[in-house]
């Protein structure tokens, strides 16, 4: 602009100095133009800051060169000689006034006007240098009207109000050199920065964290720390200074960059947007991640600047310290520690497994025994009254306890806690009762309450009174009295699996979780305990009571199985032996089918019963009487002596002697006729048994065997005369002949000496005449064997009340025989 300006300047001024020397005067020139009108002037170009008002005042700036626009009719590039300006004063008429009526005097010599007009083809407008002079010191702007006149012979008059006014304002100067501007305005770019990353960076790390850092941190982390942490204990008093130099820079700033602009609202846009992303945006992220390592690289200009704008903060600080209180940071409740740990777990260093058990440790105090027990539904327990037989040991092994309640009559009323290790010196065999073993080690019971908090149940447990708590309340619900009520159970795993929030699994659980009842995939490490059991299991179940309540009426009321002809161990693995125990399901529609018969008329037999559970009715002798017995009544007495009446006396001293043949109803039990035959096979046959070494004796002869194992030849039959009907569903005990005579073997070979020459005197002293001894030539030890396996197992008294009224014997019918005479 400005090298346009200075082109037309100088051919301007080469055409008024050939017009002045062509045509002389300069007032000649002009008497030649026709007349011309001037009706208005804008703004072209300036040197200088220059600008026109929302007013339409044309304002520029002292000491400028302008180019301005005059617009009228009949221009021509003399038209320069009528315009004049003056200055604008009070006198000088309003808008409203008449432009003819206001005349012009006084013309300024502030503008200096060139000669020339560069006029436009048609004359409408032509442009127009002024020179602009200076102001004086005292005047910091002025305002200047134009004045015009048609021709030269009129007068000069005002073109109007604003098209004609000119405003000359003080040339603004610089308050510093542009080059020291700009390096100041981007200093305080920095520094605005810097307060605005440190209030953020410095007032994010609170005291507590800062210990923190120094204590468990890196090297450098706490090098950083250690540096921050003086001047981060004065909260408000740091706060306080970053804010003050935070304000100051932003304001300087915006000051020198108006002074630079020169517009107040380019300052105030440059400055807003230099704070905001370099004063604000850029520094507080890079802070809000680094603020530590920032904060300790700029501690001294922290420390300059509170020091510098102490006077005004250090009192506002103790202000707020007054106010607000002591700063003390940030404290976790348990709460908040755990949600932290759950919202950092993707950041932190943390594997799962780590992070659960932080978080079952914190947790412990808010939950209770009732929210992690085993309902009292799922637990396994123990009746008090249960015989230690291998069926119940066998189930207690494979249920993978080690403390297991024991409860009396109802599953709520646990009275004791049996341990898995107190049954090591147990035999099943003996059928011990659990409330013997229970008496003996009488191992407390712990009871707490369902509201027990788990870390208190913790130090319970770790006080090694029992790892095994039962869980109760207080049910006050409905009219009556209130009571404890057992809700579940309670054990140290059970804490221990909370805290870690993981279900612990051992090589005998059945189940990952008690509560849902998750069973264990593909459990291969269940043991089978079958291998220890001698013989397999009976198809008919009955109650361990029901078995001892009829192994002791044998004993003690049937003669044959009297401990003088068969010990105690051997008559209970013969009622233990597959095939022993049998039933007969009753069926209304058909009460005379054959199924229903356990003995019948004409019809040989070879084996003993006992009802145990039930009823059957029996007809007997030429009259058929018919009468009805129940539980221990026994029948085929005869069907078991037919085979012992033949053993050699050398072997069979106690086998009941031979009686005439006649039908017999006696207590309980029911005698056909007796066979008188002597067979010499037969004595061939135990002849050649009793010749057996002791070397071949065997202490665990089977009680299951055939006819053959005693006896080469046939034995004699035995032929019922009477009928043996069910009228109920039936449990009875069935002996063969040849398993009753398999027992009475075992038992001679369980108590004939082991050395060879005693054996043979045990043998050749045995009474020659068969028959069964009265009570007083038993044995010493066999009725005290009975007395000590029974009694003091308590297996009678220690039977349900259900048992106890079902298994005990009827009173006997009246005395009475029945005698048939006949022959085999």
């Amino acid at each position: 602009m400005a090298t346009e300006c200075s082109g037309q300047g100088y051919i301007l001024t080469l055409v008024v100095f050939f017009w002045t020397v062509v045509v002389g005067r300069p007032e000649a020139a002009v008497t030649g133009v026709s007349s011309s009108r001037v009706l208005g002037m804008r703004l072209e170009r300036s040197d200088k800051p220059a600008t026109t008002t929302d007013d339409g005042v044309i304002q520029v700036t002292e000491q400028s060169s302008v180019q301005l626009r005059f617009y009228g009719v009949q221009m021509n590039s003399g038209t320069w000689s009528q315009i004049r300006f003056m200055e604008r004063g009070d006198r000088d008429g309003g808008a409203g006034d008449d432009s003819s009526n206001r005349t012009c005097s006084d013309f300024t010599k502030d503008f200096s006007i060139s000669n020339y007009m560069n006029v436009s083809s048609e004359g409408t407008s032509g442009l127009l240098a002024v020179d602009i002079k200076p102001l004086r010191k005292s005047e910091p702007a002025k305002d200047y009207s134009l004045c015009v006149r048609r021709s030269p012979e009129d007068k000069w008059y005002l073109l109007g109000d604003n098209d004609g006014r000119l405003r000359v304002v003080e040339e603004k100067k610089s308050l510093l050199p542009l080059w020291l501007q700009v390096m100041l305005i981007m200093c305080l770019l920095v520094l605005s920065g810097m307060f605005s990353g440190l209030n953020l960076g410095l007032m994010a790390l609170d005291p507590m964290e800062l210990r923190i850092v120094q204590s468990c941190g890196t090297e450098k982390e706490k090098r950083d720390a250690r540096k921050i942490e003086p001047i981060r204990r004065k909260g408000n008093y740091l706060l306080c200074s970053l804010l003050l130099g935070n304000v100051l820079v932003n304001t300087t700033l915006t000051i020198l960059l108006d002074d630079l602009i020169g517009s107040g609202l380019g300052a105030v846009v440059a400055s807003t947007i230099g704070i905001v992303i370099f004063g604000e945006i850029v520094p507080q992220a890079l802070c809000s991640r680094h603020g530590l390592a920032v904060g300790a690289n700029t501690i001294l200009v922290t420390k300059f600047f509170m020091f510098l704008t102490f006077p005004l903060s250090y009192p506002v600080s103790k202000l707020l310290d007054c106010v607000l209180g002591k700063e003390i940071g940030t404290v976790y409740n348990r709460e908040k520690l755990v949600e932290m740990l759950k919202v950092t777990e993707p950041y932190n260093d943390l594997v799962k497994e780590e992070l659960n058990m932080i978080q079952g440790a914190l947790e412990l105090r808010t939950k209770t025994v009732e929210d992690i027990m085993t309902p009292l539904s799922n637990c396994f327990m123990i009746n008090t009254d249960t015989v230690l037989d291998f069926n119940t040991m066998s189930e207690i092994m494979e249920s993978g306890y080690t403390r297991i309640p024991v409860y009396d009559d109802e599953r709520s009323n646990i009275v004791d806690i049996l341990y898995v290790k107190d049954l090591a010196f147990v035999d099943p065999d003996d059928c011990t009762t659990l409330k013997t073993i229970t008496k003996f080690y009488n191992h407390p019971v712990h009871f707490v309450f369902h509201d027990t908090k788990l870390d208190a149940m913790l130090e319970e447990f770790k006080k090694g009174k029992s790892h095994l708590a039962i869980v109760q309340k207080v049910n006050n619900e409905g009219e009556g009295d209130p009571f404890y009520e057992v809700l579940g159970l309670v054990t140290l795993e059970d804490v221990i699996e909370e805290i870690i929030k993981s279900e612990i699994l051992d090589e005998s659980d059945l189940y990952t979780d008690n509560r849902n009842r998750k069973k264990v995939a593909n459990n291969k490490n269940k043991r089978d305990f079958s291998a220890f059991k001698q013989e397999s299991e009976s198809k008919v179940k009955i109650s361990p009571q029901l078995l001892l309540a009829a192994h002791r009426f044998l004993a003690t009321e049937v003669s044959l199985f009297s401990p003088t002809l068969i010990s105690e161990k051997v008559l209970l693995r013969i009622l233990k032996h597959p095939g022993v125990i049998q039933e007969i399901k009753f069926s209304e529609s058909s009460k005379h089918a054959p199924q229903h018969y356990v003995y019948q008329r004409g019809k040989a037999v070879d084996y003993f019963v006992l009802i145990l559970q039930g009823r059957v009715e029996v007809e007997a002798g030429n009259e058929n009487m018919k009468f009805e017995t129940g539980p221990f009544s026994f029948y085929g007495v005869m069907a078991l002596s037919c085979q012992s009446q033949v053993v050699s006396p050398s072997l069979s001293p106690l086998v009941v002697s031979p009686r005439p043949r006649y039908l017999s109803l006696k207590r309980f039990s029911l005698f056909s006729r007796f066979p008188e035959p002597r067979s010499p096979s037969l004595f061939g046959g135990l002849n050649r048994s009793a010749s057996l070494s002791c070397a071949e004796r065997s202490d665990s002869l089977s009680v299951s065997g055939s006819n053959t194992q005693l006896s080469g030849a046939p034995s004699p039959q035995y032929i019922p005369d009477f009928y043996v009907r069910a009228l109920t569903d039936l449990q009875f005990v069935k002996i063969t002949r040849a398993q009753y005579q398999n027992g009475l073997m075992a038992s001679r070979l369980d108590s004939t000496p082991q050395s060879p020459d005693s054996g043979h005197k045990q043998l050749d002293t045995l009474p020659s005449t068969p028959g069964p001894q009265p009570p007083d030539s038993t044995p010493g030890n066999g009725l005290d064997e009975t007395t000590s396996l029974l009694n003091d197992q308590n297996c009678l008294s220690g039977c349900q009340p259900n048992h106890t009224t079902e298994h005990t014997p009827p009173p006997p019918p009246a005395h009475g025989q029945a005698h048939t005479q006949g022959s085999m």
